[in-house]
């Protein structure tokens, strides 16, 4: 991890049906999944609206898959901060359940 890596980011949880055409909302978020497809939606609580999110921060370690590792609020990812792809997921300390996938958006850094 380098300094000019993100600190934190925020995870959405969607389902992978979501319309990948769709342009994501919100603070410059980029789909990801750990399953390698992207999933974007609109929020407001229809297709695509994330079902569950966490703020995840730096831990300063790397994982498994070789990116850093963030963790917070019961999700520990491995994130490329180069791509925005969530390389590898636990919540809860499980793996991301079948048909859903992780989203990301860089948050806003104070300096």
């Amino acid at each position: 991890m380098t300094m000019s890596d993100p600190q934190s980011y925020e995870i959405l949880i969607v389902p992978e049906y979501t319309d990948d055409k769709a342009p994501a909302a919100g603070e410059g978020a980029t789909g990801a999944s750990v399953r390698g497809a992207a999933a974007r939606g609109s929020d407001g609580g229809g297709p695509g609206a994330a079902i569950r999110s966490a703020v995840v921060t730096a831990t300063g370690e790397t994982g498994e898959t070789g990116y850093p590792r963030y963790a917070g609020d019961g999700m520990v990812a491995d994130i490329d901060p180069r791509t925005k792809a969530v390389e590898g997921l636990l919540v809860d300390g499980s793996e991301l359940a079948y048909g859903l996938s992780a989203r990301v958006a860089e948050r806003g850094t104070d300096t």
